[in-house]
């Protein structure tokens, strides 16, 4: 058999299945470790952390103010 054919049913089978067990592993870590609600929930709100007023403009240490 040759390498790339070798490769290729290396890949459609076994890699596939690696991969989505990888995705699957990494999506329940993501969603279901202690703390991670409380982040999310934190990033999700950033939009909205200055709705009443703008955010305060940051100045580079170079500009002088008018």
């Amino acid at each position: 058999m040759e390498t790339y054919s070798l490769l290729r049913e290396f890949a459609d089978s076994w890699m596939l299945l690696t991969l989505f067990v990888f995705f699957v592993g990494m999506f329940l870590w993501v969603m279901f470790r202690p703390g991670a609600n409380k982040t999310y929930r934190d990033v999700a709100n950033i939009p909205f952390r200055h709705e009443d007023k703008p955010a305060p403009a940051k100045r580079s240490g170079g500009e002088k103010e008018a």
